[in-house]
């Protein structure tokens, strides 16, 4: 009896863990299931590419949400970071200019790589909370690029920086090839580098990877410096893909980035998680709106869902924390 006992309890140990780590991949291929069987529309060559469109630019921000969050901190920034970014290259894309398209695009990284480098220097150097840094710079970056515009968007941009946005290569839309590209650097630097196993080292348990010897603070700022980055691509691609430069671009896509990140499996207390399981949160996120919307589901409860979603992402992370 006693045998059989332990062996139930192994099995039903061995079950959780496979859920634990296949759980996000299940749940996707369920709802991809549901989805199709629901609605005609879905499975279609047309909604295919249009779903990896739409998150196309948020799955670019949650790449470097990724690793802040790996490393046990967080950031509240992005969304303001992609708006300061777009219309500072923006500026540089007006067609009656005679810039070189590369001009607006390193304008327009650099600016998103410089928040971020603030953003880990407060966060590495000066020890303040990430909570409380990137709120800071949330709201910096917003009210700079209002200052930059006057509040106003900026218009009249060139052919050639909207096609970063509309443009496609072999029939797939350009910001889902950057997309991938940023996703298979992510997955090289976090599986395959010393960076990146000194990236999971830190969220681990900080004190034991400053004894072992790596620079936890050059860690931390690398990536913020990485998210803002990121950030800065992301706020281009959506100002070129809208044909304009706004100020208030961006809003609310810091929460879907986390929110990707946390579905995918990616501890908000650090030390654990995947590009991949990042890439499949953001998929969910798109998939579950897209296939709502497809079957008449008001916005209002896609958001309800999206919330519940979240909290029991974060509760499935706090049972297997502890």
């Amino acid at each position: 009896m006693g045998m059989v006992n332990s062996q139930l309890v192994i099995k039903s140990g061995s079950t959780g863990k496979i859920l634990a780590k296949y759980g996000i991949y299940i749940a996707f291929a369920i709802l991809f299931m549901i989805l199709s069987i629901s609605s005609e529309s879905f499975l279609t060559a047309t909604n295919m590419i249009n779903i990896l469109r739409q998150v196309s630019i948020i799955g670019i921000v949650a790449i470097g949400m990724s690793f802040v969050i790996i490393t046990g901190g967080i950031d509240l920034s992005v969304g303001s970071i992609m708006a300061l970014s777009a219309v500072v290259a923006a500026s540089f894309a007006q067609a009656d200019s005679s810039y070189s398209i590369f001009i607006p695009i390193i304008t327009g990284v650099t600016v998103g790589l410089a928040c971020g480098l603030i953003n880990g220097v407060l966060v590495a150097k000066w020890k303040v909370a990430p909570f409380i840094a990137t709120l800071g710079m949330m709201t910096a970056a917003r009210g700079l690029a209002m200052v930059y515009t006057d509040g106003r968007p900026v218009i009249g941009l060139s052919n050639s920086f909207n096609n970063i946005g509309s443009g496609y290569i072999l029939g797939l839309p350009l910001p889902v090839i950057a997309f991938v590209g940023i996703v298979i650097i992510g997955i090289f630097m976090l599986n395959f580098t010393v960076f990146g196993r000194h990236v999971f080292a830190t969220g681990g348990n900080e004190q034991s990877a400053k004894l072992s010897g790596i620079r936890v603070t050059s860690v931390k700022i690398s990536v913020y410096a990485i998210a803002g980055l990121l950030a800065g691509i992301g706020g281009m691609i959506l100002s070129s893909r809208i044909m304009s430069g706004s100020p208030v671009l961006g809003q609310g896509y810091e929460l879907d980035a986390i929110a990707a990140v946390v579905i995918g499996g990616t501890s908000l207390f650090g030390g654990v998680g995947s590009i991949i399981g990042t890439v499949v949160g953001v998929l969910i996120i798109g998939v579950m709106n897209n296939g709502l919307d497809l079957l008449n589901v008001s916005s209002y409860y896609q958001q309800i869902l999206n919330g519940a979603i979240i909290v029991i992402a974060v509760l499935l992370d706090k049972k297997n924390h502890h």
